[in-house]
């Protein structure tokens, strides 16, 4: 706060280095002066680029750092007892973990589907509450506005003013965004990790979160191949919820009454959930055979797998996945990759090949003793049924797409304390097809392909400049630099815009606020697949003449 009464130069050539992970800790009183004048001045800067004023930006960071302050001083033993054990619960594998009583009715109740809010799994980063993942389907997923590691700063209740939230516990930020279902929350986010990212403002209606609401769907896409058009079928598959094996066998019915040519599974966002019905969705496209292994810490090995001796759909089959696809998806992906039952496309998956229980800790008869919370730990581990776990490594897919996800920075091999990857005695099964033949040659055109399309040309240049920005881990604090950014950034975003309206035979805007819906549902990556799908018929035909 005193570093606040200072003045501060917004024209010197000064920086902030906001990632530290691997920086010298401060030798001395001076030093670490040095980084909090660099850190308020960071602070002010981001507040003054949003329009305010110096005077409000310092009122706002005033009561940012006493709320911080008043925060840490009410920390009490429950939260002391809670970091102390997850410290250690982490420090032997990294989903191992305890939760508070709080804690612990929480997950009580989105295990139960009782929440009503935003459908969001949020988490603390230092001062900044980060949206981890979103529930496909959920209030937050539709509104397309918001993603993984976007960072929120304010929350307001439908009309009223934002309640500023840096700093704050990350359970009483969960606790203000909640609500009652049909109300109106906004949120006020920053981008990513980009720290030159604008705020922008996100209003959301809350509904109740079931995983009933996740559904599958089904589209049908026909990519032209020089003259000629294929006739492909997308599943999309957000959540492993129960009974989506059934409504997957309805949508298998409609594709073959279309007459698809092709199928296309699209698991990209799709978190996991059911093992069974990974197992269930599996046999689908197998007559039968083994799904997962599955080894517990006793050393025994249990095996799932399909027996019905029927399949819904014989025909070619490509799986779409990407860093978050997880857990049930990658059982289901690798189970389809090891049989040569799909092609796999798209980004390396999460990584998480274990199974984590809960139980509370408390007595069961002392009805009126104080709660005592739960732990979660690992018990047991997947195994692909080629004896290689998805531990890890996830699932490495046939042919790759262009990531701006750096498999360091996001999914399992993030955590200091994961499980190795390691392997087991493969199942007993047989390949239906080998790929590898076909994969060297799709491969080619696919990078042909993407060579001369204009999104990924974009993506590249994105993941170009955001490795950039990683490797120098600091922003400049020169206002006039800042803006000349964040005006060069705006532009650029502009000048897609209306190459994208342009290509579609559409006006072009001069705001990318009033560029039209159909922008939002542009699917570059989709497309992608469809077309590799597409020229995987095209070699299929050519085999049979």
């Amino acid at each position: 706060i005193q570093q606040l009464e200072q003045e501060h130069n917004f024209e010197a050539d000064d920086y902030y280095v906001y990632d530290r992970e691997d920086a010298a800790w401060p030798a001395d009183r001076a030093e670490l002066d040095e980084l909090w004048r660099q850190r308020v001045k960071f602070d002010l800067l981001n507040l003054k680029l949003t329009g305010k004023t110096l005077a409000e930006a310092k009122e706002i960071l005033v009561k940012r750092y006493r709320n911080t302050q008043k925060r840490l001083m009410q920390t009490n033993s429950e939260d002391v007892f809670q970091l102390v054990m997850n410290s250690f619960g982490r420090a032997i594998e990294a989903h191992t973990s305890y939760l508070s009583p709080r804690n612990a009715d929480r997950f009580q109740q989105e295990m139960n589907l009782q929440l009503e809010g935003i459908g969001a799994v949020l988490r603390a980063d230092e001062d900044y509450t980060v949206i981890q993942s979103l529930v496909p389907g959920g209030p937050a997923d539709l509104t397309q506005r918001l993603k993984p590691k976007d960072r929120i700063i304010g929350v307001a209740q439908d009309s009223k003013d934002f309640v500023d939230v840096v700093g704050w516990r990350l359970d009483d930020v969960v606790d203000l965004i909640k609500g009652p279902k049909g109300s109106k929350v906004r949120l006020q986010v920053l981008g990513g990790s980009d720290v030159n990212s604008q705020t922008q403002v996100v209003e959301i209606v809350r509904d109740k979160i079931r995983l009933e609401d996740r559904a599958a769907k089904f589209e049908v896409l026909e990519p032209k191949l020089g003259e000629l058009t294929s006739k492909v079928g997308v599943i999309n598959i957000p959540g492993f919820y129960n009974n989506l094996s059934e409504d997957v066998k309805k949508l298998l019915a409609e594709a073959n009454e279309q007459k698809v040519e092709a199928l296309i599974v699209d698991l990209r966002g799709n978190g996991g959930g059911s093992l069974q019905e990974a197992t269930l969705l599996t046999g689908l496209f197998i007559d039968r055979g083994p799904v997962v292994q599955i080894r517990y810490g006793d050393g025994k090995i249990g095996l799932n797998g399909d027996s019905d001796g029927v399949s819904f759909y014989d025909g070619p089959l490509t799986v779409l996945v990407d860093r978050y696809s997880a857990s049930a998806s990658e059982i289901f992906a690798a189970a389809m990759q090891d049989y040569g039952r799909a092609l796999v496309i798209g980004e390396q998956t999460f990584g998480k090949g274990t199974v984590q229980q809960h139980r509370g800790i408390g007595r069961i008869y002392d009805m009126f003793e104080q709660q005592l919370g739960s732990v979660q730990y690992t018990m047991a581990k997947f195994y692909r049924i080629n004896g290689g776990s998805t531990q890890h490594k996830g699932v490495i897919p046939d042919i790759s797409f262009p990531s701006a996800i750096d498999p360091a920075d996001w999914g399992e091999s993030k955590e200091d304390y994961a499980l190795p990857w390691d392997a087991i005695t493969p199942a007993q099964y047989a390949a239906q097809q080998d790929l590898q033949q076909v994969i060297p040659v799709l491969q080619q055109k696919h990078q042909q392909r993407i060579a001369n399309e204009v999104e990924f040309q974009y993506l590249a240049a994105d993941i170009a400049e955001y490795q950039q920005q990683k490797d120098e881990k600091r922003v400049s604090l020169n206002k006039a630099e800042r803006i000349a950014k964040r005006k060069s950034d705006e532009a650029r975003a502009l000048q897609r815009t209306n190459e994208r309206l342009k290509r579609l035979e559409l006006p072009a805007v001069t705001s990318v606020d009033d560029a039209p819906e159909v922008l939002s549902k542009l699917d570059p990556f989709l497309e992608e697949a469809a077309h590799i799908t597409s020229d995987w018929l095209q070699l299929n035909r050519l085999a049979k003449k």
